[in-house]
């Protein structure tokens, strides 16, 4: 019996660390950056997301909220998500010039603000697994505006928009957490994931348009999705059905895994 706990214990520390290596990855992405190697920065981000997409099905599977509750992991993954989300790609963004000149501190600064409120906000998703306002995801957006050469004042246009977008009462989906369209949205997802990753890797020009269409349009799916989920309100009945949408269960409860 003691083995089996000793066991269990192991692996609930096993993803802890692994959510953990997350802050190794933002200090390899910043590396990355100071030297210019623009595409290795990327890399290190996206290996971060991946980090991020299975560490939460790890946590629920060890359950490490009973078997490990000495480290909060809702707490670990927001640190870290902050970084490897938000810091490393505002990094990214000023040193690779991606911005206007002129605008690139204070849209720089706008959006670590902005990502603030994301990061804090108690109501950040709704019962049904929406995030609410535009998710802080930077390092997407850096991947756009790095891969697809994005005229600087247009990037600034864009960044703008998305921290204003940020407050806006409209929903973005989470992929994994979602259940509105059964394997649909994990698929979808995925082609987003692959078709990214072949963006970052040497390959022909040709292969490169159909490999950043095949990602934006994947990209424009999911976002879709989460404008329709908008527009038609929670489609599963909630369990706190009383309470109104701005008000329903917090990211960081402690009956639930946010990772």
């Amino acid at each position: 019996m003691q083995k089996v706990q000793l066991r269990k214990r192991a692996a609930a520390w096993a993803v802890h660390a692994f959510s953990a290596s997350g802050a190794v990855l933002a200090l390899l992405a910043v590396l990355a950056i100071g030297r210019h190697e623009w595409t290795e920065a990327m890399l290190w981000l996206f290996a971060a997301l991946v980090v991020d997409g299975v560490d939460g099905s790890l946590a629920r599977a060890a359950r490490v909220k009973q078997v490990a509750p000495r480290i909060d992991g809702d707490v670990l993954d927001l640190v870290i998500d902050y970084l490897n989300y938000v810091f490393v790609p505002t990094l990214f963004i000023l040193e690779a010039k991606l911005l206007p000149a002129a605008l690139a501190v204070p849209l720089a600064a706008l959006i670590q603000l902005s990502s603030l409120y994301v990061f804090a906000r108690r109501d950040m998703k709704t019962d049904d697994d929406y995030f609410r306002g535009f998710p802080a995801l930077w390092n997407v957006v850096v991947l756009y505006l790095y891969a697809a050469r994005i005229d600087p004042g247009a990037a600034g246009a864009i960044v703008g928009a998305l921290v204003v977008l940020t407050f806006a009462p409209i929903h973005f989906v989470h992929p994994f957490r979602v259940r509105d369209y059964g394997p649909w949205l994990p698929v979808t997802a995925l082609v987003w994931a692959f078709a990214s990753l072949a963006l970052l890797l040497d390959s022909p020009a040709a292969a490169r348009v159909i490999l950043l269409a095949l990602s934006a349009i994947s990209a424009i799916v999911i976002v879709g999705l989460g404008l329709l989920r908008t527009l038609r309100g929670p489609q599963i009945a909630s369990s706190s059905s009383a309470v109104s949408d701005n008000t329903s269960a917090t990211v960081r409860s402690s009956d639930s895994e946010t990772r």
